[in-house]
């Protein structure tokens, strides 16, 4: 499970992408405003190094499930404060699966925060229409957040470029053919990013998925 919201399919491109996607930072400032994460215990599902790093600086003490889907040696029940997941742990059949393990994980008003794109930006084109329509579907009244008790906020980020010229020459050999729809829209070196953050608290869910 990796930093960024679809992995690219030359995986050489991972280093210089990670340096403009969300450039200004919003996501991590949009986090805290939960709560803080210094002195708190996190759970981080996936192996992500540059999360980790961040959460470890901002004075966490982080512990981390690489892969929720294959994990067999769990860390014990109510041993974290925050349950944090970015994109992949939510985005699939397992999802269920997943919330229940984070929900044992979480001690009593423990938060599940979980960052997942949200479509209807100009990354729409390069995900493809099939998985544009499910970040969609996923954010509505009646979609599977909403309806097991989750809040959500957006975020409106950028991928920031130098260039035109550096922003096409890095999407291509990043996404390949599926980048060219994009590229071709842009008129200013950036990609408007929307970002979904779906949060949990653990008495509050608890009370929702009761009622």
């Amino acid at each position: 499970m990796a930093d960024l919201p679809f992995e690219p399919a030359d995986a050489g491109s991972t280093s210089q992408l990670l340096r403009v996607v969300d450039a200004e930072g919003k996501i991590p400032r949009a986090l805290e405003a939960h709560g803080p994460f210094a002195s708190r215990d996190v759970t981080l599902f996936g192996s992500s190094p540059e999360r980790a790093r961040w959460l470890t600086e901002a004075g966490a003490r982080v512990t981390v499930v690489a892969d929720p889907a294959t994990e067999v040696a769990w860390p014990a029940a109510s041993s974290a404060d925050i349950v944090l997941a970015f994109w992949t742990a939510f985005d699939g059949p397992a999802r269920a699966d997943h919330l229940a393990n984070a929900q044992r994980l979480l001690r009593p008003e423990g938060r599940l925060l979980v960052v997942l794109d949200y479509g209807r930006d100009d990354l729409d084109v390069v995900r493809g229409s099939e998985a544009a329509a499910g970040l969609v579907a996923s954010s509505r009244r009646d979609g599977w957040f909403l309806g097991h008790g989750f809040r959500v906020r957006v975020i409106h980020t950028f991928w920031r470029f130098e260039t035109i010229e550096e922003a096409s020459e890095l999407l291509r050999a990043a996404y390949g053919p599926a980048a060219e729809p994009a590229i071709g829209r842009m008129r200013r070196p950036r990609l408007a990013h929307n970002v979904a953050i779906y949060h949990w608290t653990r008495d509050v869910g608890a009370a929702v998925k009761k009622g």
